[in-house]
């Protein structure tokens, strides 16, 4: 007796009691409807009622030439899977167990050959025009890509907001900013090639995101550590200028000035110099191994750091390293000088940090340590600033009660980011800036990482269950993710992130330094921690 498919599908539900869902349901190939782009039709696939596009090209390049418009292409192009990511300068070789637990990382694979992007949207065939939040990974400037992350994945986001959600791939570290200008007009852009990767991937965005439900005059560009400084790199470039209208840095203040081209210069001028090529062959540096240019281009950043400090120029940075540079071009202003200040100065700023940062792995050998351990080695570092420094932490954190917490408060990124605040809040007739700062502790091992860096983002994202390794998947953080993710999306649609299940958040000024706490209790307090960032500053 031959029974139907379906009917015997239905018959199996029934009698097991299996539940499924839309998130349960994947729909691919003809099911999928195709989507027209400038330079041809692409399909993704959908899942959870959200069209999933992924490693859709937007522009190619030669090593160190500016990027160009990609080729047309015939028929339907499959864009189902995340394409390749920057080669990294340090391939990972080993695992360092219980952190890469918390992170849970896809390196993904390496090739030159990197600039896709990827898009969730709610519906490709409706009128409909969604605010578009347009993505930019972490890393600093010399690693990562748009998958590294569980949290970064943008089907919940859109799914909940009704947005469109866009990340991308670029080029990073030697690749992205070794500086060849004086070699040649084919290299002038090489200083920051990187950024203009990002500029490129919104021009994409803005000739071809109405086909896939997205609003091109509405677009919130967003990225977190690395990704933040992206964010401010953006809104100082010119060419930039128009592509988007909010954006959105977290943890990304810890960088407030750009190399010179001088500087830059020099350590492409030591890594030829160490490569043992000359003016005649220079053209050779683009088809060497990347493992050959990397190396070299480490040493030379090292030796040209030596110079830096021995001149007494202060070396940008943790110590020298790849990021955008003011090259006089691309990048004409510091990301912090008043003209830059005044490119962005109609862009509404979301900034903040985690508590914590990166603080607990600084402290990790304190994991367990008595109290007069702790009082000890703050006493040896502070000196006679050592009872003051723990009234200005318990100042800031009058609740914590733990006295390795005494120790694990990031003065690292959030002063970065109060000054930029500041600077910003101070325009004339500028846009709103609004201030978080995320303490919520994450339950994992025991609690030991606390508000970590990257903390924030399963919350932002909406993924706490993809992220449950750094989150612990608890109902707790199922809330506060409803109400972040919920802030983030009312800010890309509005410029303003209050939201139903939030108390008033009041644009942040140098006055009332209004700075909403996402935690258990969400709350909005003035800056308690000013005295703190004085002490250790001046420490």
């Amino acid at each position: 007796m031959k029974i139907h498919l379906k009917l015997f599908l239905m018959l199996v539900i029934t009698l097991t009691g299996i539940q499924i869902t839309a998130q349960d349901v994947v729909l691919t190939g003809s099911q999928v409807p195709v989507t027209d782009t400038e330079y041809g039709q692409v399909r993704g696939y959908i899942h959870n009622d959200i069209n999933t596009y992924k490693g859709i090209q937007y522009a190619t390049a030669k090593r160190f030439e500016a990027a160009v418009k990609p080729a047309s292409w015939k028929g339907v192009k499959s864009t189902t899977m995340y394409g390749p990511v920057s080669p990294l300068l340090n391939e990972t070789a080993t695992i360092q167990d219980e952190t890469e637990f918390v992170f849970d990382h896809d390196w993904g694979f390496p090739n030159e050959e990197c600039l896709s992007l990827n898009i969730w949207s709610p519906s490709v065939t409706d009128t409909k025009k969604r605010p578009v939040l347009f993505w930019i990974h972490g890393g600093g400037f010399t690693t990562g890509s748009s998958h590294e992350l569980p949290s970064y994945d943008g089907e919940n986001l859109a799914k909940k907001g009704d947005v469109v959600v866009v990340s991308i791939n670029h080029r990073l570290n030697v690749l992205g900013f070794l500086d060849l200008s004086a070699y040649g007009d084919k290299y002038k852009h090489s200083a920051n090639n990187s950024i203009l990767d990002m500029a490129m991937a919104l021009e994409w965005v803005k000739n071809n995101i109405s086909n896939f439900g997205g609003d091109p005059n509405n677009v919130t560009i967003f990225g977190q550590s690395g990704g933040g400084a992206k964010v401010n790199t953006l809104m100082a470039m010119p060419k930039a200028k128009g592509l988007f209208h909010k954006a959105i840095n977290q943890s990304g203040s810890f960088r407030s000035a750009m190399l010179e081209k001088e500087d830059t210069q020099d350590i492409a001028k030591e890594t030829i110099a160490i490569l043992g090529l000359e003016d005649a062959n220079i053209d050779s540096i683009q088809t060497m191994p990347f493992e050959v240019l990397a190396d070299a281009s480490t040493k030379a950043l090292a030796k040209v750091a030596e110079k830096m400090k021995a001149a007494g120029k202060p070396v940008i940075g943790f110590g020298l390293s790849w990021g955008p540079s003011r090259d006089g071009v691309d990048l004409p202003y510091q990301v912090s000088s008043p003209e830059a200040l005044a490119l962005s100065k109609d862009i509404p700023l979301l900034i903040g940090t985690v508590k914590n940062e990166f603080a607990p792995f600084a402290n990790m050998r304190f994991a367990g340590a008595s109290e007069e351990t702790i009082m000890n080695y703050i006493q040896e570092t502070y000196k006679e600033n050592a009872d003051a420094y723990i009234k200005a932490v318990k100042k800031a954190y009058p609740t914590d009660t733990d006295p390795k917490d005494l120790l694990d408060v990031d003065t690292m990124f959030r002063p970065g980011a109060v000054l930029q605040a500041n600077e910003k809040a101070a325009l004339k007739d500028g846009a709103p800036v609004y201030m978080y700062l995320f303490t919520w502790q994450s339950p994992v091992f025991d609690g030991k990482y606390k508000a970590l860096h990257c903390m924030e983002l399963p919350f932002v994202f909406d993924n706490i269950t993809l992220a449950n390794q750094m989150t612990g998947g608890g109902e707790e953080a199922h809330v506060l993710a409803e109400k972040m993710s919920g802030a983030w999306i009312n800010f890309a649609k509005t410029g303003n992130p209050n939201y139903k299940n939030l108390p008033e958040w009041p644009a942040y000024t140098g006055e009332n330094t209004a700075t909403m706490h996402f935690d258990i209790e969400c709350k909005v307090s003035p800056q308690m921690d000013k005295e703190l960032f004085e002490l250790v500053k001046n420490n």
